[in-house]
């Protein structure tokens, strides 16, 4: 009896080989190497003029790279594959005077879809979003709440198969970031590849199933966030004591004290002689020994002068 036929894998969402992109005498993107796989929620995170925007940008062929080679959903050409993405921007613009409906249905037209089809997918995504009594409304009648959930909306109502989005929940109070959040877990368990970036560790942790980060134009982190923590290994402290934050910084040896509120973060290289210096000093109510944070991780990385950036560490997540 001969073997089953397995079934290819998809092609990567995404591939980029050796892209540099510069402007001018400033390098935004470096020989950069990325595989977003298809079906995954992959994080971009990175201080502000790291290069994430142009990263993104020339997913889009909203940029050509200097040099270097641009995959999309397949697609070499430029833009060819521009009708199965939805983008969000990280400056957010929509046409104030039309009605929430008109808008939708615009951005849907624009991508090629059937009116019908728009219009059943504009009420589901209306509903979704809390917002089906102000359909009829205009724009410019929306709290920005409401104004960046229409511009999320425009973003996937053509049920894109590659979403990007550049900061989704920069501004959001905690209600509206929470019905974002949903739904773009929703979109990717319906197979669709989602890419965004983001400044909230948090929200990169426990969201994504790989994360990029790029720093001065250059990949430094690139994996699953347990292969990235696991390449730094457990060296960060976190301590509940009398004394906290002062107290902490006037041991020897210890590094980076973070203050949480109720307990304190840092680093020292033996974490049993500080514990030994500790404990004649104060009560210590908690003491643990753990994997560094990604928010710790970054704050290595990005400090000015870190030895970190000496040797990025890439653990082969999207190569």
């Amino acid at each position: 009896m001969p073997p089953p036929i397995l079934a290819a894998p998809p092609p990567p969402a995404v591939r980029l080989t050796n892209v540099t992109k510069t402007f001018g005498t400033h390098t935004a993107v470096r020989d950069l190497t990325l595989t977003v796989p298809t079906g995954c929620t992959y994080g971009f995170i990175g201080p502000n003029g790291s290069g994430k925007t142009t990263t993104i940008r020339t997913i889009l062929h909203i940029f050509h790279p200097d040099s270097g080679e641009v995959e999309v959903l397949g697609e070499r050409s430029t833009r060819a594959a521009n009708n199965r993405i939805g983008y969000l921007p990280e400056e957010r613009g929509l046409y104030k005077k039309m009605t929430v409906r008109r808008v939708l249905a615009y951005y849907a037209a624009l991508k090629g879809m059937a009116s019908a089809d728009a219009a059943r997918e504009i009420e589901q995504w209306l509903a979704k979003m809390g917002l089906t009594e102000w359909a009829d409304k205009k724009v410019e009648a929306l709290s920005k709440g409401m104004a960046q959930k229409i511009q999320f909306t425009a973003a996937v109502v053509a049920r894109p198969e590659l979403l990007i989005l550049d900061e989704p929940f920069s501004g959001l109070d905690p209600v509206n970031l929470e019905v974002i959040r949903a739904a773009i877990l929703e979109l990717r368990a319906a197979g669709t590849t989602v890419i965004f970036s983001t400044h909230d560790m948090a929200m990169a942790e426990t969201m994504c199933d790989f994360i990029f980060m790029i720093y001065r134009g250059n990949k430094v982190l690139d994996g699953t966030l347990a292969d990235i923590q696991r390449s730094y290994g457990e060296d960060t402290i976190r301590v509940s004591c009398d004394g906290g934050v002062e107290l902490l910084r006037s041991l020897p040896g210890v590094e980076l004290v973070r203050d949480l509120g109720q307990s304190q973060e840092l680093r020292h290289p033996d974490p049993q002689a500080l514990l030994r210096e500790l404990a004649p000093r104060t009560t210590v109510r908690h003491f643990e020994v753990t994997k560094p944070s990604l928010h710790d991780i970054f704050i290595r990385i990005a400090k000015p002068d870190a030895p970190e950036l000496a040797a990025p560490k890439m653990t082969g997540g999207g190569s």
